[in-house]
């Protein structure tokens, strides 16, 4: 769905950098260098952001109940 807003492990806020890595990725930047630069050294911080499928734009032409 969305990503969380902390990592699950450390606690660390990650969704208000999330946009900022999309971009540069899909840019054509090399992930862990994004990582990097963002300020992401924990290998938890980075499955958050590395392992995230966004779902929401399939879910959203679905009816709510």
């Amino acid at each position: 769905m969305m990503i969380p807003i902390r990592c699950f492990t450390c606690g660390k806020p990650i969704a208000d950098k999330y946009a900022k890595f999309k971009e540069e990725v899909e840019s054509g930047k090399n992930p862990s260098e994004v990582l990097i630069s963002l300020g992401f050294d924990r290998y938890c911080c980075n499955r958050m952001f590395l392992s995230h499928v966004d779902l929401f734009p399939q879910i959203k032409h679905y009816p709510r109940f």
